[in-house]
């Protein structure tokens, strides 16, 4: 009888241990997919993908709630002025490399991010210090929003030796709770828990992110286990996955509109009554209900409820074709014979480009041009690469784009729009040849004034004229919608899409 209870017992010992190494593998390592390729490790381009993964990490850190946090920086302090801000950098911190993290890491990678183009680009910075863990920031002027700027994912610090000496990143030695593996540009990407973080350590050891523009396919993925998350899945997709028996899906408002960014210089665009127009031609209700299926979501202003202090209170807009027709009409423009607008032996025509990255887009653009066919617009859509739109920009050939942009990447628009209209040409994913001194200098007097009662004041007044002269066209406001496998626990979608807490998901059986 010993003999069998023996046997028995080494049976299940067999068992118990063979079970553990099989399932280990599979519950150690997370695959992730999004629709974001990356193209390599410079951070003002492609910070995002590392902060999100939980491989680098920023000074300062927005809560849920969009309020400002420590993280690499334990405490700080400014001056009166707002002139003068000193930096605690958190003791204990190792990069992935095993070496200690010290302000002068942080020193050299805000002086390297000065040079770069972003958001910190733009804050009038006369110098940098750091002497053992304390960093000081001298300014020129002030800049209140320095700490949702240095949020940012495109400021995740890296070791010193992170940069050779014309500034390139050589390797990416962070300080986060995954490390980078491997990086296969741009679809791949892997990484490991690192062991020795300052903080709590990661519950799931190895994690992949693969690139994928086609939502179906992803969606089709996590539900053969080939993945464990899909991020930015369509609203199709989430209806079709309600009744799904493994898996669950999670959705988030963030503060990201959806837009037409114009070519403000364009012959056919240049004209505040032909925006106006093309505004009041769009049937955004429609695109609410029948493609983002999240009615409400409509866009009239640039700035949704959530950014109360850039919401301008204004009666609800409708379509209204027949007023869109008048406007054209005031300014010369007549139907032909194939019903398209022609001035002066000119068409209406123009080229809308918008990109597959956001699986929404490409279906709006659809609906898009039929609406402002009925207005004799013609439009010529190309859905091609992300890339596309800031390359456009740049050469001046861009016409029209749907995109689709956070405002909250730093909790408040401000630094976004500051840095949009320090440059009369605008931005990458913002407005192109369009400006505004009145505009200008609101925002000049909102970064450097603290906070009160003239801060709404002027931030409305911002918003009131970019409702009026639409140098972008807002078409609806915006929604993350993510699918996961329902063995995983402790999913958090941060409305920022700055950190995904990767670290804090586990798998439950």
């Amino acid at each position: 009888m010993k003999k069998i209870v023996t046997l028995l017992a080494v049976v299940a010992i067999t068992y118990l241990a063979w079970s553990i190494s099989s399932s280990s593998p599979e519950n150690n390592r997370l695959t992730i997919s999004g629709p974001f390729e990356f193209h390599g490790m410079d951070m003002s381009k492609n910070g995002y993908i590392f902060s999100r993964l939980g491989i680098t990490q920023s000074l300062t850190q927005l809560e849920s709630n969009g309020e400002i946090a420590p993280l690499l920086a334990q405490s700080w302090r400014r001056n009166e002025q707002g002139t003068r801000w000193e930096f605690l950098i958190r003791e204990g911190v190792k990069f992935h490399d095993g070496q200690p993290l010290t302000a002068e890491d942080v020193s050299a990678s805000l002086q390297r991010a000065l040079k770069k183009p972003g958001v910190f680009a733009k804050v009038p910075v006369a110098q940098i210090e750091a002497n053992g863990q304390q960093l000081v920031i001298e300014l020129t002027s002030p800049y209140f929003p320095l700490l949702n700027t240095l949020a940012h994912f495109s400021l995740g610090i890296l070791s010193a030796d992170s940069f050779d000496p014309e500034g390139r990143i050589v390797k990416l030695n962070a300080t986060g709770p995954y490390q980078l593996d491997n990086l296969v540009v741009p679809h791949k990407l892997s990484a490991k828990r690192f062991e020795s973080f300052w903080g709590k350590s990661a519950k799931i050891a190895q994690l992949d992110y693969v690139a994928g523009h086609r939502s179906e396919s992803r969606v089709l993925e996590l539900q053969s286990g080939q993945s464990d998350i899909a991020y930015s899945i369509d609203a199709i997709s989430k209806q079709n996955l309600q009744s799904a028996k493994n898996v669950k899906v999670q959705s988030v408002n963030l503060p990201r509109t959806i837009m037409l960014k114009l070519n403000n210089q364009h012959p056919l665009l240049s004209e505040t009554k032909v925006r106006q127009a093309i505004s009041l031609a769009v049937d955004r209700t429609g695109i609410a209900q029948s493609i983002l299926y999240a009615p409400g979501s409509e866009a009239y202003q640039l700035f949704s409820q959530a950014q109360k202090a850039w919401h301008i209170e204004q009666p609800t807009e409708q379509r209204d074709v027949a007023q869109a027709k008048a406007l054209l009409e005031e300014l010369g423009w007549e139907k032909n014979a194939q019903g398209w607008l022609e001035r002066q032996g000119r068409e209406f025509a123009l080229n809308l480009t918008t990109y597959a990255d956001r699986p929404e887009l490409p279906l709006i653009a659809t609906a898009l041009q039929s609406q402002l066919a009925e207005i004799g617009i013609r439009l010529h859509v190309s859905i091609d690469n992300s890339s596309v739109i800031p390359a456009g920009h740049h050469d001046n050939s861009l016409q029209m784009a749907l995109v689709a942009r956070n405002f909250g990447l730093t909790g408040t628009p401000l630094p976004l729009l500051y840095q949009d209209f320090s440059d009369e040409k605008g931005s990458d994913w913002g407005h192109m040849n369009w400006y505004s001194p009145q505009v200008q200098q609101d925002l000049t007097e909102l970064i450097s004034t603290a906070a009160g009662e003239n801060q709404r004041e002027l931030s409305q007044r911002v918003a009131r004229v970019l409702a009026t002269e639409l140098p972008v066209i807002p078409i609806a406001y915006s929604s993350q919608h993510v699918a996961f496998n329902q063995s995983l626990q402790g999913l958090h979608l941060d409305p920022f899409e700055i950190d995904y807490r990767l670290s804090e998901l586990q798998f439950h059986d």
